[in-house]
């Protein structure tokens, strides 16, 4: 799978340093995966929260973070789309939660 985008990740684990090795981790294998539905994901992660044909919600750091991703199976491309802390998660509308572009560097 293609995950978009690193530069997205590499945010998050500077706001967010104790996750970074975890973020790591779950972009390595996310990677190498090659899921054709939820039910192959599933199979992979079966802490991951399938909300939608498209939308996966992954625990992160052991449920400390929550990563929101969107998955296009048939292009294998995982957009990367919210992350934050599981106090943070708790106040968002996960369905509807969308990527917003920072001006970091």
């Amino acid at each position: 799978m293609r995950v978009i985008a690193i530069k997205t990740l590499k945010e998050y684990w500077s706001e967010f340093p104790q996750a970074e090795q975890a973020l790591l981790s779950w972009h390595e294998e996310t990677d190498a995966a090659n899921w054709n539905n939820p039910n192959e994901l599933k199979a992979q992660y079966r802490n991951a929260s399938i909300l939608t044909d498209k939308r996966v919600v992954f625990n992160i750091h052991g449920n400390t973070y929550r990563l929101v991703v969107d998955i296009e199976y048939r292009l294998k491309i995982v957009f990367v789309v919210w992350f934050g802390s599981h106090k943070e998660y708790d106040k968002i509308d996960v369905k509807k939660v969308s990527y917003v572009k920072t001006d970091k560097k």
